[in-house]
C-alpha cells in the first residue's frame, strides 16, 4: 500500500516552529536566551504582544492582533513557553493545554464556529448551538477531586517528558486558574506551537478507558475554514496518541476514537486534539499518571510510534 503525507503544517514537518521565529526576534534585540542568568528577565514589546524572557522558558501574553482573537472572551491570562535544554533538541513545540481551570469561565459564552454556523453535533453544548459556554467548570472525579485538578497534575507530568525528549513546551495553565477561554488557549497553540493537546476527564461513570475526540464525518464541519484545511492532521494526530497509548498499555475505550464538533478544532490551524484520558470512576493516581505521560510522548514522536505518515 502506498504512503504519502497529508497535509500537515510545513512547520512540524520540518522541524520550524513559532518558537524558531521567536529565537530569531530575540537575536535582532541582542538578547542569547541561551547565556542569560536564570535570574534576569528581559521584557520585549512588539505590536499588540509583550513578552519576558527568562533561562529556558518566555511568559506569553496575550495578541490581540493573532487570528480568531476577536473571538475570546477571556484572555487576560498568560501561558508559559519552556526551552528543552538537551543537547539533541526537536526543534519542534508541543503544546499542553491542562482542560478547564478558568474560574468563572461558564458565566460567558463564544460562538462555536469561527464563521458563527451552528453546531453540527452534541456534546456539552447541543447540535444547532451557535454559542458555547467560554470555558466549564469540568467534572468531579469519584474521589472528589475536580478535573482540572488531574489534568494539571497530568499536564505537568507531560512537560517533563517532553522537555527530556528534547521537544520545547507550551503550557497553557500551571496554576488551579488562568484566565484563557477555549478560544484564547487555541489562539495562542495556534501561534506557538506544532501540535496542541488537551487533557480532559469524560463525565461518564464506568472507567472506561482514554479515547481521543476527532472531527466528525460530517460535510459541513469538514468543509468550514480553518477545520477543512487541518482535518486530517488533527485525526492523524489522534491516531498517533492512541497508538502511543496502545505501546505503553493504556486501557483504550472502543476503537479509541469519537467524532465532536469542539470549539478547540473549530478554530485551530495546527494538528489539535482533545485527550478524554478516562472518566470519573478512572484511577488517576500518580503512577497511572505516569504511564499516561509516557504514552503521550509516544504518541508525539514521530521517529517512534508516529511517522506522521497516512496509508492511502
Amino acid at each position: 500500500m502506498q504512503k504519502k503525507y497529508i497535509g500537515l503544517t510545513a512547520a512540524f514537518l520540518l522541524g520550524i516552529s513559532a518558537v524558531a521565529l521567536s529565537t530569531i526576534a530575540c537575536a535582532n534585540n541582542d538578547i542569547n536566551l541561551q547565556e542569560a542568568q536564570a535570574e534576569e528577565v528581559f521584557t520585549l514589546d512588539g505590536p499588540g504582544m509583550a513578552k519576558e524572557f527568562k533561562k529556558g522558558k518566555e511568559v506569553i501574553y496575550w495578541n490581540e492582533q493573532a487570528v480568531y482573537a476577536d473571538e475570546s472572551v477571556i484572555h487576560t491570562g498568560t501561558a508559559m513557553l519552556y526551552y528543552s535544554q538537551v543537547a539533541e533538541k526537536k526543534n519542534k513545540t508541543v503544546c499542553i493545554n491542562a482542560g478547564h481551570g478558568t474560574d468563572g469561565g461558564w458565566g460567558y459564552t463564544t460562538y462555536c464556529h469561527p464563521d458563527h454556523s451552528p453546531k453540527t453535533t452534541g456534546g456539552s453544548t447541543g447540535e444547532g448551538s451557535l454559542k458555547a459556554t467560554c470555558i466549564s467548570e469540568g467534572t468531579t472525579l469519584y474521589d472528589g477531586t475536580p478535573e482540572s485538578e488531574a489534568t494539571l497534575e497530568l499536564a505537568l507530568l507531560v512537560r517533563e517528558r517532553l522537555l527530556k525528549a528534547g521537544y520545547n513546551v507550551l503550557m497553557l495553565r500551571e496554576s488551579s486558574d488562568v484566565q484563557l477561554d477555549n478560544i484564547a488557549r487555541t489562539v495562542l497553540a495556534n501561534q506557538y506551537a506544532d501540535c496542541h493537546i488537551a487533557l480532559h476527564y469524560d463525565s461518564t461513570e464506568y472507567n472506561k478507558g482514554a479515547f481521543v475526540i476527532n472531527v466528525p464525518d460530517i460535510w459541513e464541519y469538514r468543509n468550514m475554514e480553518p477545520v477543512a484545511s487541518h482535518w486530517q492532521e488533527h485525526n492523524r494526530l489522534g491516531e498517533c496518541i492512541i497508538d502511543g497509548f496502545t505501546s505503553v498499555g493504556v486501557p483504550v475505550f472502543s476503537d479509541g476514537y469519537m467524532g465532536i464538533d469542539l470549539t478547540q478544532t473549530s478554530y485551530s490551524t495546527i494538528p489539535s486534539i482533545d485527550i478524554e484520558v478516562g472518566d470519573r470512576a478512572s484511577d488517576h493516581s500518580n503512577p497511572v499518571l505516569l504511564n499516561l505521560a509516557e504514552g503521550i510522548l509516544a504518541g508525539v514522536k514521530p521517529e517512534d510510534t508516529c511517522v506522521l505518515l497516512i496509508e492511502v
